[in-house]
């Protein structure tokens, strides 16, 4: 009798840890179905997992996963598209903004999102001043090839982007919700604790800091954290360090000791607010966020607004304070102040009475905890046995095993 063929998934991650952590997520899935997986990396990222990981025994269970480069024959190809069909058909409708362009005009031609957006909501790549910008034609070109993949990969749930899920439809034969990806491996590996993709990843966690929110009372503690990329500079730190101190909340601050711009050091800087913060709050190098947002004491989540932070604090009923910089953040900020309503957006103003103030609204507003607690039900629902992302991943699974006797095809996976 021929041996069952066991289906074996390459996944190309961006190099960055935004990128990784959920394509880690979805590769342990696919792993607990007994796929084989082979996860590409760069050699600046596995040495940084490795150092701030232990790697092998995360993984000791998945005898079919692994991390080593080698040429492979696989199944199925991953690939983390880090472009998007929207910003797509925006620039090649000959919609490019240019720089000098009134940034509060509303944006009407973006399917999903017509009316919601602003010119300052779309990445910067879109405000490029010419159509041949050789940066802009290669984003159109890379975006422009998506649709030849055999299915879209998605980190979001159904009922948070319905519209533009439904406009993804067109351009993909399959599409497959899998979101929020933590909630669903909490589900598949039947309780948090035995999931094995880890919060830190390319970063030591300082644990410490539950302890501290273990002190303080529900609802309490405003959570900082601008990712795994964003920097600030000084004066953009200590107008967040005034307007945090200012607004009589405890805080829960990550400084990453990469995180501070220009001239002056993080080591002096973060030194100098740890001394004037031990009575208020706690500043750490790295924490367990996942974590930290399901911790009862935490009220709030002032945030640079990746999808990652922006999904998670959804799943944990967590409102937030964005404050966008780079790539999607303007447009998932906007989505969170604007459309799903369970936070406020900074308008691109780092000003400490603005800070005070919002921490102090985002604190004190019932109708957002209200609408919060919604999209969280929302998003656990469709983790659940029997829910969309939920039965998606089983559709994705009987789908690769066909593939599997079919031939080589592709996947792209966003978010």
């Amino acid at each position: 009798m021929d041996q069952p063929v066991v289906p074996h998934v390459v996944f190309l991650p961006f190099p960055a840890q935004g990128h990784v952590k959920p394509m880690l997520m979805l590769a342990e899935l696919l792993s607990q179905a007994g796929f084989e997986a082979t996860f590409i990396n760069s050699n600046h990222i596995q040495d940084r997992l490795e150092h701030s990981t232990d790697i092998a025994a995360m993984y000791c269970r998945f005898p079919k996963f692994q991390f080593r480069k080698r040429k492979v024959n696989p199944t199925l190809y991953v690939a983390h598209e880090w472009n998007s069909l929207r910003k797509k058909k925006h620039v090649t409708a000959g919609n490019n903004i240019p720089g000098d362009v009134d940034m509060d005009k509303t944006i009407t031609c973006i399917p999903g999102l017509e009316g919601t957006l602003r010119c300052r909501d779309l990445p910067s790549i879109c405000r490029r001043k010419e159509a041949n910008d050789p940066i802009l034609q290669f984003f159109i070109k890379e975006t422009a090839a998506m649709p030849r993949a055999s299915g879209l990969i998605l980190n979001t749930f159904d009922r948070l982007e319905a519209s533009m899920i439904s406009k993804l439809g067109s351009f993909f034969s399959k599409i497959y919700t899998l979101g929020p990806l933590q909630g669903l491996s909490d589900t598949v590996a039947k309780s948090p604790s035995a999931r094995t993709s880890s919060n830190g990843l390319l970063w030591k966690e300082d644990r410490g800091c539950i302890t501290w929110l273990d002190s303080h009372p529900s609802r309490s503690v405003i959570y900082v954290s601008f990712g795994s990329l964003v920097g600030l500079f000084r004066d953009q730190l200590l107008e967040f360090w005034h307007g945090l101190v200012n607004s009589g909340k405890p805080f829960l601050w990550v400084i990453r000791s990469d995180s501070i711009m220009g001239e002056d050091g993080v080591s002096e800087v973060s030194l100098e607010l740890k001394a004037a913060t031990e009575e208020r709050g706690c500043i750490v190098d790295w924490a367990p966020q996942e974590e930290v947002l399901v911790h009862p004491a935490i009220g709030g989540f002032l945030t640079h607004s990746g999808w990652n932070s922006t999904l998670e604090s959804i799943f944990a009923g967590v409102p937030m304070i964005c404050w966008p910089m780079i790539a999607d953040q303007q447009v998932n900020s906007r989505c969170v102040s604007e459309l799903w309503k369970i936070g406020f957006d900074m308008k691109d103003k780092c000003e400490r009475a603005l800070i005070e103030k919002l921490v102090r609204d985002l604190m004190e507003c019932d109708e957002i905890v209200k609408s919060t607690d919604e999209f969280a039900g929302m998003a656990r629902d469709s983790v659940k046995e029997g829910g969309s992302s939920y039965s998606n991943l089983q559709k994705l699974i009987e789908d690769i095993k066909s593939m599997s006797l079919a031939g080589k095809v592709s996947l792209s996976s966003v978010g």
